[in-house]
């Protein structure tokens, strides 16, 4: 949804309005007087906004349910710097979101100028961390085979024992999902539960955004702030790719883990937080220590206890059990129900998945857009398969597998059915997931929080989706 920034009391342009539409992530414009003027579709989402009363609002309020502005209460806030100095100010704040559940962000304030000359500020919000989302407390782990059951049976051990723990496994083996298991049968599953992306860390932020700053830490930043290893005090916290963190934020995160403390940035009082870390990568980690691009002390402080997550092409019997599972909510999702027959089955067991769980639902989604009579067998995975890899062949993508096909099907093309949603048969893998998931921001009036769930994937992965695809 659109706002108009025009009228007596906030006159601007449309091109204002425009850099506000063109943001993929939560964007909003406030007034000197803390008012909101105009926000994107992604704001409106991401925070529950009610687009009939937020406009000239204070952003306090709608934000933070807040009775007065930020500063006053002692936080920091890039309003007060940006208007006093007219420069671009950032901090990192707690949110609420739509299910009013509080959210780490980090918030970057742009100065905007209207058309009449008069200083606005832009607000570029992005995630940092997030609690425990339903849509994960609904996925299952499943599966039945050797491989699987001991890995889960690591992963009900390491939950009893409050120790870090190392998870390791493919791109697309579930690291986030085994995660989450862990701290749903740990004793802290009542405590928070917060996610963070250590790629979106840069080297400046993250003593800040993990530990906190005191007041006075940074120029502007006028109130103080808890970190992350506050926020999740008493619960987990989930380090993912935790090898792309830089020398100089391992040595940071490892004196936290060695002794227990902490200090804000700028502050003078140790802090202490009970936080049970768990770190997922999908590096030979080792490796990285061997090449000094990892700290050897750091390794051996969160992989105390080290789980790895099979790739599927060691439990392919799972699939069985698997791949219902995934069918799911694309049957939701497409409103129509999908059923896999018994050489479907068996097809989808002859190959060995470089994609893992990711790549086998991506087929799995080829077939069903394909599928006629919502029966898929092994003629349509056959050539959802050489489809798939057809164009990943094509594209140059290094994940691309030759398939060892079982019947003579490589020049055959895909059936356009009346329920393909206009998908040809030279549709790319891509094209097919970008024409899905619009169809899915249409049919769900462009929440991407139910977008993700029916997806069986993160909001992050949304998002990281819809600017691959620039579906805004």
């Amino acid at each position: 949804m659109r706002f108009s920034l025009s009228g007596s009391a906030h006159p601007a342009t449309v091109d204002l309005q425009s850099l506000v539409d063109s943001h993929e992530q939560p964007f909003v414009v406030i007034d000197a007087e803390y008012r909101i003027v105009a926000f994107n579709d992604a704001y409106e989402q991401a925070f529950g906004i009610d687009p009939n009363t937020a406009v000239g609002s204070p952003c306090y309020q709608v934000s933070h349910d807040n009775v007065a502005p930020c500063h006053e209460l002692g936080e920091d806030c890039p309003h007060l710097n940006l208007f006093e100095l007219g420069k671009r100010d950032s901090c990192v704040h707690t949110h609420y979101d739509r299910d009013r559940r509080r959210c780490m962000v980090r918030v970057t304030a742009y100065p905007l100028r209207g058309s009449d000359g008069r200083l606005y500020m832009g607000e570029l919000i992005q995630e940092l961390a997030a609690p425990d989302k339903q849509c994960l407390e609904s996925k299952q782990m499943v599966g039945s085979t050797m491989p699987f059951v001991a890995c889960l049976e690591q992963l009900r051990m390491t939950a009893a024992v409050d120790a870090p723990v190392l998870l390791q496994g493919e791109t697309g083996t579930g690291k986030e999902l085994a995660a989450n298991y862990i701290h749903r049968h740990s004793p802290r599953c009542d405590k928070p539960f917060l996610t963070v992306d250590c790629t979106v860390l840069t080297e400046s932020l993250f003593e800040a955004e993990v530990f906190g700053y005191a007041r006075g830490a940074f120029t502007g930043s006028v109130g103080e702030h808890s970190g992350l290893f506050e926020q999740a005090n008493g619960g987990t916290l989930f380090l993912d790719e935790i090898g792309e963190l830089p020398l100089s934020q391992q040595a940071k995160l490892l004196r936290a883990l060695e002794s227990g403390q902490y200090r804000r940035v700028g502050g003078r009082k140790f802090r202490t937080a009970d936080v049970r870390i768990v770190c997922a990568t999908n590096r030979h980690l080792w490796e990285n220590v061997t090449t000094g691009e990892f700290r050897e002390d750091l390794y051996y402080r969160i992989a105390c206890l080290a789980v790895r997550l099979p790739p599927l092409r060691e439990r392919l019997d799972d699939i069985g059990l698997l791949a219902p599972n995934l069918l799911e909510p694309m049957s939701r999702s497409l409103s129509r129900r999908f059923s896999l027959k018994d050489d479907a089955v068996e097809r989808l067991k002859q190959y060995h998945y470089p994609g893992n769980v990711r790549e086998l639902r991506n087929i799995l989604f080829i077939a069903a857009t394909h599928c006629v009579n919502g029966g898929i067998d092994a003629r349509l995975i056959e050539k959802a398969m050489l489809q798939a890899t057809r164009n990943g062949a094509q594209s140059g993508e290094t994940g691309a597998t030759v398939i060892r096909s079982s019947s003579p099907l490589q020049d055959c093309d895909l059936p356009v059915s009346a329920h393909s949603h206009g998908v040809s048969a030279a549709t790319s893998l891509q094209e097919v997931e970008a024409l899905h998931i619009a169809d899915l921001l249409a049919r769900y009036n462009n929440n991407r929080r139910k977008v993700a769930d029916h997806l069986s994937i993160s909001e992050r992965t949304l998002y990281r989706k819809l600017k691959r695809y620039h579906l805004n």
